[in-house]
């Protein structure tokens, strides 16, 4: 079993309701994916972490949006 298996994926309802500041999806699990692609622990690229900080939160829950199918498209020995 992953050790990232446990980390609850956003509802698209929870994303839209993030109030400012809208908060990091970062769970201090930094660990790319094999192919490079995604953090294992917060499934955002590396654009995405780079930008986050000085990203308005229209990015931010644009960036929340699309974690929970990239968690589906992970497989579950990705870790």
């Amino acid at each position: 079993m992953s050790e990232f298996a446990n980390i609850p994926p956003a509802s698209s309802a929870a994303v839209s309701g993030l109030v400012a500041p809208v908060p990091s999806p970062c769970v201090s699990l930094c660990k790319m994916d094999q192919d490079r692609q995604y953090c294992l622990g917060c499934m955002r690229t590396i654009e995405e972490i780079i930008a986050w900080s000085k990203a308005d939160d229209d990015y931010k829950r644009a960036v929340w949006a699309k974690l929970p199918e990239r968690r589906a498209s992970q497989p579950a020995d990705a870790a």
